[in-house]
Parts: structure tokens; sequence; C-alpha cells
């Protein structure tokens, strides 16, 4: 079956985020993305792949040539399936647990390495502030790897959520107490800030403890680490601790 024109244009608007929330609908590309979503609850809109003897079980399967992936795919070297999943609606915030919060993430790298690393931590919400990368940005979901699929995530005013949570709330701040020293507690709200600023003054304002991670190096030239970088090391700590 070949693509039609309303498809190819549904598909190829979805790289804009406005797009994305009219149709509730986001891209996933590649075997393995796919095959993470499709087993977990995201609900399945539309599956577009080159061979279909691997989802011949499915139902919502469009097999297209090599050609007409290529016009949809966003990748370089398209990876034999694309699949539109419907974006769920948002669940309501945990009130326990190590929850990380996001402080204008503009990267969609770092966003999907950060989802990555809740998954692999077992964190299993992240709250993001309303300025914070679209995670169903597709350079997010293809970096996420498949862990959006196993991570709630929840765009929220940050300052507002902030003050309504009961938890203990911790900021990385390169002026903080030093993480290695830190009691960590096993419930607790982590804030990672925005990659060239930081946290803003306002965010800073509602935590109760901020904390750096200390720099080891002789020179000690280096003025700070990547957030997804600084964030595996914070998470490592909060886990080793709990």
């Amino acid at each position: 079956m070949n693509l039609s024109k309303n498809q190819l244009k549904i598909i190829k608007s979805l790289n804009q985020k406005k797009y994305r929330i009219a149709h509730h609908l986001f891209v996933a590309e590649g075997t393995k993305i796919v095959a993470e979503f499709l087993t977990s609850n995201f609900e399945l809109e539309q599956l577009f792949c080159v061979d279909n003897a691997i989802y011949k079980n499915l139902e919502k399967v469009t097999e297209i040539s090599e050609t007409e992936l290529k016009k949809i795919s966003t990748l370089v070297t398209p990876n034999n399936v694309l699949a539109l999943f419907k974006i769920p609606l948002a669940t309501p915030s945990k009130k326990s647990g190590l929850i990380v919060a996001l402080d204008e993430i503009n990267d969609p790298g770092n966003l999907g390495a950060i989802i990555r690393l809740c998954d692999w931590f077992g964190v299993d919400q992240l709250i993001c502030s309303t300025n914070t990368v679209d995670c169903y940005n597709q350079k997010v979901v293809q970096s996420s790897m498949g862990s959006l699929a196993r991570v709630s995530i929840i765009y929220a005013d940050l300052t507002t959520y902030l003050q309504n949570s009961n938890l203990p709330k911790y900021a990385a701040d390169m002026d903080g107490e030093n993480v290695y020293k830190s009691n960590l507690p096993k419930n607790a709200v982590l804030v990672m800030g925005n990659e060239a600023n930081g946290i803003s003054d306002s965010i800073l304002k509602l935590v109760t403890n901020t904390i750096s991670i200390p720099r080891f190096g002789e020179l000690k030239q280096t003025e700070s680490l990547n957030v997804a970088t600084a964030t595996a090391i914070l998470l490592s700590e909060f886990k080793r601790l709990s």
C-alpha cells in the first residue's frame, strides 16, 4: 500500500510541537524504539514499515517502500520502521519516592539522556518546567532510546509544583554541599537547571538543600558538567545511599 498524501502531510507536520498537540500524536523510529512503545501502555495510531513480516500480527500496519520511508523519516539512515503513537493524558504527580525536576532544559539530546537515566536508576517520574523542550520532540524520542515508554513526564509550572510538594527539595548548584558528604534521603525532588544558566533564582529560593559535584582535577578550571552527566552522578548517589 502506498503512503497517501494526507498521511505524508500529517507525519511531516509532527516535526513541530503545535501539530503534535493538535493531532495528539508523536513519531518513533527504528525497530528497537518502536518495539519499546509497542510493549508499553502507549497506543499505536499507525505503523509504517518496509518489511511487514516483523509486524504481521499487528493491526494498523502499512507496508511502504524504502523511498517512501525516506520521505517521512528524520533519520540520516532510516531504520525500516516509523510509527505514530498517541500522546497519553498527563498522570497525577507522585507524593513520594525520588523525583527529578528540570528547570528549562533546552537541548533535546540532554532531555533524552535524562529520561534514559531516570529509567536506569528507577526514577519513574520526571517533572519538566513549561519552557523545557517537548519530550515528544523527535530528537528526544530517539535519544531516550525507548525509556520514554517507562518514565512518566509531567509539564508544570515548576514554582507552583515545588511550593505544593512536601518532599525535601535538592538543587544541583556549584556552590552547594559536596554530594559525597551529604546525607541524601530516599524521598526527594532533585532539581536540575538550564544548560547555560543553571537553576533560576526563583526556583533556588524554593529548595531546601543545594548539592554540588566536586572537581578533582588539579587545575579545577572546568566551568561545569553537562547537565545529563551531572544528573547521572547525582542520581547514582541518591540511589546508593537510599
